[in-house]
């Protein structure tokens, strides 16, 4: 039998000592005449909204949710050249832009008419990557807001400031009224 060490066994004796000690002793909280403080409430945290998804190839999955474009049709991106036309204008060009947007051109106000008479800019002739929202103020731009009717799907101009634009506009003075010129030559060879 093998002999054991008096500090081995002091050692063992006090860790059993130890842990008689510490396991029979309990504290109980002092009783005290102040209010017991609230606790606040617990808020839960939110349900996560789950968006299906369905497996769309091997390591593809796809929601499925319409995208921004497909709620808001004036968010959709376009990448567009406008048609090779000398006498083009920007009435031309918004409603080429609208063209499959599912929107149409408000014809309605009168105002307007001096805008859709104006000469496309060359700048203007290739547009995008864009939206369509952001093609359709570039094309009309600055002194024109942008108002869309989602409800009849129909894009309208107004001048900030002109309210509602009653009446038709008025006729151009022979001093501001401007002559245009085709930019090809005639097909008669002649020069001007």
């Amino acid at each position: 039998m093998p002999a054991i060490h008096p500090y081995r066994q002091l050692v063992g004796a006090g860790l059993l000592t130890a842990a008689l000690v510490s396991g029979c002793a309990t504290t109980s909280a002092p009783l005290s005449p102040e209010p017991i403080e609230q606790a606040a409430p617990v808020i839960e945290p939110e349900a996560p909204n789950f968006i299906p998804v369905v497996r769309y190839g091997r390591y593809t999955l796809v929601e499925l949710a319409p995208t921004a474009a497909q709620r808001d049709l004036l968010l959709q991106t376009i990448d567009m050249s406008m048609p090779e036309d000398a006498r083009a204008t920007v009435g031309d060009g918004l409603r080429h832009v609208l063209k499959r947007s599912g929107y149409q051109l408000c014809e309605a106000a009168y105002a307007v008419v001096e805008l859709y008479a104006l000469p496309l800019p060359a700048a203007h002739l290739h547009l995008g990557p864009m939206t369509v929202r952001d093609a359709l103020v570039t094309l009309a731009g600055p002194a024109w807001e942008l108002h869309a009717d989602d409800r009849a799907r129909q894009v309208c101009f107004e001048r900030p400031g002109d309210g509602a634009s009653a009446g038709p506009a008025p006729a151009p003075s022979t001093a501001e009224a401007v002559q245009t010129f085709p930019l090809m030559p005639s097909m008669s060879g002649g020069q001007p």
